[in-house]
């Protein structure tokens, strides 16, 4: 396959296209005006520029492509959401996704398969529900902002494209991340839970997100929003157990919610102690089997024990 791939120097998209291109697969990466190549991500090929602020697109580069993974978007965790903050984060996913749909829909042969991030805070903070891909949105800043990402997404089956919407969890990785931010801390032993730790976590690690997008892509079956998460979420505190123990430290630290609220504001409820306990529905009913699903397994594999 011909593979357009958004956010390629990201996480997710450097780790894929990797994944990808062992695989025989042609590249073309989506690349914005001032956008850093990591060296890891430097390789032969080809590039589609994009400028979504400019209103810019080479459709000659772009045609001909099978598949468009669109993984691009703001860092969620850089920086205290201010008013600037927010609205960087919620252009970079909906107007730019507006942007680069409308583009591909005026090629002369689109995509037929479209992959676009999105995430499991699409649900909000729910407690101990069970979420499945049926649950409903919920309502603060980051629900409204995966709504309306998915929407623009979802404008590319009117040019016949099969479109799924990953829900990411949160992305385990050594390298990068939440994981790689939680490290430092734990190495030191002062790791522990955040708030009273009873929240939910749904946890994926970076293979398995590689492995599910592949699997997206082939699979004609699948199609709308898709959670991409362990079938084993996690509570906090098994979570920072867990980790502790794949790190031989102590767990014994907890961060109080008032303290988190203080230091990082609305970003400690919506990304520290908001609770989603989603469940991977739609992949266990297309049949994928996931290759990490339980927690501690998970973790000595990601960080190398």
């Amino acid at each position: 396959m011909r593979i357009l791939v958004s956010g390629s120097t990201g996480l997710v998209g450097t780790a894929l296209i990797e994944s990808l291109e062992s695989q025989g697969h042609q590249i073309a990466r989506l690349t914005r005006p001032g956008s850093e190549r990591k060296k890891a991500a430097v390789d032969a090929a080809p590039v589609v520029a994009w400028d979504p602020v400019a209103g810019q697109f080479d459709a000659v580069a772009a045609e001909g492509a099978d598949a468009l993974v669109h993984l691009a978007g703001a860092s969620i965790a850089d920086g205290r959401w201010n008013d600037s903050r927010k609205k960087l984060l919620r252009t970079s996913r909906v107007d730019a996704t507006r942007h680069l749909v409308a583009a591909l829909s005026k090629l002369n042969r689109p995509p037929r398969v479209v992959v676009a991030a999105s995430a499991i805070g699409y649900y909000g903070s729910r407690g101990d529900e069970i979420l499945t891909e049926a649950s409903a949105s919920g309502n603060d800043f980051l629900s409204g902002i995966c709504r309306e990402w998915e929407a623009e997404s979802a404008r590319a089956a009117g040019f016949g494209a099969r479109v799924v919407c990953t829900r990411f969890g949160i992305i385990l990785a050594k390298h990068g991340g939440a994981l790689a931010k939680m490290l430092p801390p734990f190495k030191l032993g002062a790791g522990g839970r955040l708030g009273d730790g009873l929240q939910w976590m749904s946890w994926i690690t970076l293979a398995e997100v590689v492995s599910i997008i592949q699997f997206a892509l082939a699979t004609p079956a699948l199609s709308g929003a898709v959670n991409t998460v362990s079938p084993n979420p996690a509570r906090n505190r098994e979570f920072t157990e867990a980790l502790a123990k794949t790190l031989h430290r102590p767990a014994i630290f907890p961060a109080p919610a008032f303290a988190l609220r203080l230091a990082l504001g609305e970003m400690a409820d919506a990304l520290l102690l908001s609770s989603q306990r989603g469940a991977p529905s739609k992949l266990s009913e297309a049949g994928y089997t996931f290759q990490q699903p339980d927690l501690g397994g998970a973790l000595a594999d990601v960080l190398g024990n």
